[in-house]
């Protein structure tokens, strides 16, 4: 029985011919991939695509704001306790009245041109006393019965009171000099008053 012919030389040029192929085709894959990513670094109007971008970039950690709420609420807070707007009659017997701390109530509304040059500009100027003086805030038109009970007749009033009785008051806008002045008789009329007999004496 004659033997099989066994592969010829043409068969092995034709295997080292696909080697050669499959080779090339690697290489050219390759490159494409180093092309692509020269491009990306070189900040090519061809980006990586996202499902790329999402497998390469780590995901940034959330930034901890739980002190930066804690901080505003602690602010928010403490200005409150020190200006607040009276909601009705028995908030204000409790909170202005019977206070120890004294007490400026600002007479406002919100039609008042005047009233929103002086309101803030007063409220800076007790936030700096330390809690050593509150603040007040009155809408006449929300608490019209304690407008009338303290003869305010025009807005804005300002009135200074300790231990429940009105010991000073102004009408109209003041700069803040003259507010300064007018809190700091509130919290310390014994200085103010030895103060004032000084500039009495020295006058004479």
């Amino acid at each position: 029985m004659a033997a099989e012919p066994g592969p010829g030389p043409n068969a092995a040029n034709g295997r080292t011919f696909l080697q050669q192929m499959a080779h090339r085709q690697v290489l050219r894959r390759l490159v494409v991939v180093q092309e692509a990513v020269s491009r990306a670094a070189r900040g090519s109007h061809a980006p990586l695509s996202s499902s790329s971008l999402l497998l390469t970039t780590p995901l940034a950690r959330p930034l901890d704001t739980t002190w930066m709420r804690s901080a505003r609420g602690f602010t928010s807070t403490a200005t409150r306790a020190i200006s607040f707007h009276v909601q009705d009659v028995d908030d204000f017997t409790e909170r202005v009245v019977n206070s120890d701390t004294p007490v400026v109530v600002d007479f406002h509304a919100q039609w008042c041109g005047p009233c929103k040059i002086l309101g803030p500009r007063l409220e800076k100027l007790v936030a700096k006393q330390s809690g050593k003086v509150l603040m007040a805030k009155v809408d006449i038109d929300d608490h019209t019965d304690l407008a009338v009970e303290y003869g305010v007749s025009a807005v804005p009033t300002v009135l200074a009171m300790r231990n429940g009785s009105v010991v000073d008051k102004f009408v109209g806008v003041r700069d803040e000099d003259q507010l300064e002045v007018f809190l700091k008789k509130l919290v310390s009329p014994v200085a103010s008053a030895q103060r004032e007999a000084g500039d009495t004496k020295s006058t004479e």
